[in-house]
């Protein structure tokens, strides 16, 4: 299997010593581990997903953690996603009244829109979470953005980062860019005729970007 059939996951550096992870690599992922700000698994920019133990979800139930960081996943992406993980009794493994784990699972589900879905073990994570990368990046053609999350940069993903926020460029064009121009400067300094040779650009976005670039912020558009 080449790279390019490897879906890409960026992962929290909290879970770097996780069975989860070390079943990704098994499983012929590609990780990346940075500091999540939001979520634990990032499988594309607008995917993430929090992953809890049974008793890590009721604990953050008990401390009132889990409201704040459904909260969090809810505004930071598009689609975001819980899972519970662990072969325990959600409902009898602590003295928590069932009826407030079903509250919690329903506001989850109604009030955040976040879905809910149970493991048993690492390795079901880890397919579940190898399975929505290559669905979002593969099928849906949702690359792992940079700008998708709060984390810190090195100084080449802070150039990518920068790089992404022009019209039509994802983190692949944008690698592109930065390779056959070698710096942002050069990219915001190039001229028409030279973005749209680039590949993926071509002449109507290419005219855009120049535009973008160019154009006075406060002039209005009609």
């Amino acid at each position: 299997m080449t790279e390019e059939e490897k879906p890409r996951i960026i992962v929290d550096y909290r879970e770097s010593k996780s069975n989860v992870i070390k079943k990704l690599f098994e499983l012929d992922c590609l990780i990346d581990v940075k500091k999540l700000e939001v979520g634990d698994f990032l499988c594309s920019e607008r995917a993430c997903i929090e992953r809890k133990t049974t008793n890590d979800f009721l604990n953050s139930l008990i401390d009132k953690r889990l409201f704040s960081q459904a909260k969090d996943l809810r505004e930071q992406f598009e689609k975001p996603l819980i899972i519970i993980e662990g072969e325990d009794n959600l409902f009898s493994s602590r003295k928590i009244h069932p009826n407030a784990i079903m509250g919690a699972l329903s506001s989850l589900v109604i009030d955040y829109g976040i879905p809910i879905i149970k493991t048993n073990t690492p390795f079901e994570t880890a397919q579940m979470i190898k399975t929505i990368a290559k669905r979002e990046q593969f099928k849906n053609g949702s690359s792992v953005s940079l700008r998708g999350k709060k984390t810190r940069f090195s100084d080449k993903e802070q150039k990518q980062f920068i790089v992404e926020g022009l019209p039509f460029v994802g983190p692949k064009l944008a690698e592109t860019l930065l390779k056959e121009f070698r710096t942002i400067k050069n990219i915001f300094n190039a001229k028409k005729e030279d973005l749209k040779k680039i590949k993926n650009l071509g002449e109507k976005k290419a005219e855009y970007i120049v535009k973008i670039i160019s154009e006075d912020y406060e002039k209005k558009s009609y």
